[in-house]
Parts: structure tokens; sequence; C-alpha cells
């Protein structure tokens, strides 16, 4: 079973904490089998979180024998790490762990020396500490999670949950973290190149948001919409609907269907039996040479081969018992 090993660290965010534990704590996969072991491990047997005092099972020796590290963020992300803390972490990567942090924690993987040279993201609060306290960081604050593969970094609080669903789907597939999502009661996955949400000033409340918006094209993605379809439902401009859809989500609104469309396929190649093609057509693309090129775009490979990786294994047919 994958372990993941969420270090809790002195002063650490409570939030932050909880959010793995609970995200992943409870994905279930076929047959109700656990998808994670997880523990929390720290540099002491008890550990502040702002006004809480928080036992913990496990020590840093729990980070070797993970899969998964994640480090959550701390209430000051200038406070120095303790160093067999800093020197488990390098151990871990050097093994091939992969590693996560929500929220600050970036800092506590920069102080580490895991982000030097890569792209990593951050609450946008912290985004200009972090650039000047680590120059070798390449920040960016729009974003709620970047993955370079090894190396995963979210902004704060929400993106954090994000984070962990991306992670199950990594691991486990599209219907899988689907169920994860609802079990979070977060039915709607952000892809991490959607742009954190800040209120910048002078924005009138009445006119910032498009969550309904997004909640309506993710249950109809599967209609032939168009650009002026989307702008008539949000009543809205063409131009002002792209206007508000990069500033909150970084795509384009036939981008974001796009997406939508194939975050839909991918449950439909694991628990169906349907053709490409025909999945193709119940998403609504309007080809199957078009579904198959933005898939491999989106998903990195074609659709049989992702279906060939996360379908999950058949039951023993009922003719088989004797």
């Amino acid at each position: 079973m994958h372990t993941v090993a969420v270090l809790a660290l002195p002063d650490t965010i409570a939030f932050d904490l909880a959010t793995p534990i609970e995200v992943l704590g409870r994905v279930r996969l076929p047959g109700g089998r656990a998808g994670y072991r997880v523990v929390v491990c720290g540099s002491a047997p008890m550990v502040g979180a702002g006004p809480l005092r928080l036992a913990v099972d496990h020590g840093l020796d729990a980070l070797a024998e993970a899969d998964t590290v994640i480090v959550p963020g701390r209430y000051d992300p200038a406070t120095p790490v303790p160093t067999e803390a800093l020197a488990a972490l390098r151990a871990a990567a050097a093994t091939g762990t992969r590693i996560a942090s929500i929220c600050v924690g970036t800092f506590t993987l920069a102080a580490a020396g895991l982000l030097d040279g890569r792209r990593a993201t951050t609450h946008w609060a912290a985004a200009e500490q972090l650039r000047t306290a680590f120059p070798t960081v390449q920040v960016d604050p729009e974003v709620l999670y970047v993955d370079t593969g090894q190396i995963i970094t979210s902004a704060g609080a929400t993106a954090g949950v994000d984070m962990c669903l991306h992670l199950v789907r990594r691991d486990h597939g599209a219907a899988v973290a689907a169920d994860a999502s609802r079990q979070a009661v977060a039915p709607l996955h952000r892809e991490g190149g959607q742009a954190q949400f800040i209120v910048r000033p002078g924005a009138d409340a009445a006119e910032i948001g498009l969550g309904a918006l997004l909640q309506w094209l993710q249950a109809n993605a599967c209609e032939r919409l168009t650009l002026a379809d989307v702008a008539a439902r949000a009543g809205l401009s063409a131009r002002t609907l792209n206007r508000r859809f990069h500033e909150e989500t970084g795509r384009t609104p036939m981008q974001w269907i796009t997406a939508a469309r194939v975050r839909r396929a991918q449950e439909l190649l694991e628990s169906t039996d349907h053709g490409v093609d025909r999945i193709a057509h119940l998403v609504g693309f309007a080809s199957p040479a078009h579904f198959r090129l933005q898939f491999k775009r989106l998903s990195g490979v074609a659709p049989q081969a992702y279906r060939s990786t996360f379908r999950a294994r058949p039951r023993a047919a009922a003719s088989t018992v004797g």
C-alpha cells in the first residue's frame, strides 16, 4: 500500500496538517480497499500547532519508509526548520520519494534545497518573501499547485485539497479521484494552472467569482457549447467573459470545457467498456480525431494507453464459480 508521511514541524498549521490526513485517508479503491496508509511524523513527540498541542506517533525515520511525504505550512515560515528534519527530507528525496508541500510548507522544501532551480508556488501573500529568501527558486504565485514530477508544491488553504486530489488522480486514476473529491465535498476539480483566487483592490464583490458558472459548465460540458452559449449563460459579453475566465482560471472558457471533457472521458475509460469513438461523442467532442489529440495533449498518453493503466481489474465472472 502507498504510504504517505505527513511531517508535523513545530508551529505547524493544523488545517494544512489535517488536509492530507482527511483527503488521502478516505480514499477507497474498487472493492473498498484503502488507497493510502497515512501516518504523521515529527521531529519531536509533541509539536505546537497554533493554539493546539499535537502528539506525534512517528519519528523522522518514517520519512525513509514513505512513498510520499507531505509538508504542511507553519505559522511563521521564516522560523528555522530543525536540522534533523531537513536532513530527513534530503535523504528521502535522494531515494526518489515523492515530496509535496501545502501553503508555506514550500519554505521548508526550499530550506532543504529541494527547490533550487525548480518552479514552485506558495500562498500568494508569501510569494515575495519566498522569492527574497530563496532566490534560486522559480516562484509562480499565480497558480494553485505546481507538479514537477517528484516535487509538488501548492498554494494556501483549499489549494492543498486540490493538490491532494491531483495526487490521487496520478496514483489511481480519474474515477477514484472523483470519488475522493465527493468524500472531501469538493466536487469541482481545479487544475494546477488555475489562478489563486485573489480579491484585487477595487473589485466589487458582486463582480467576482465564476463558481456558479463553472459548476454549470461541469454539468453541461458534454453539450456542443460555443463561446456565445457560455457568455449568454453568464450574462456577459464574450470579451468580458474571456477576461474574467483568464483572471480566475488561467484559461479561456473553451480550454476549460475541453479539460472538463477530458476528465469525464478518463472516468469513462476506467469504468466502462465503451469504445474510444463513442466516448468522444459522449463527452462532447465533435470528432474522435480531435478527442484523441486533446486527450493526449492534456493527459500525456493516448486514450487506450490511459485505459490500460487505470482500468480496474475485472471481477471474476459469475460463470467461473462452480
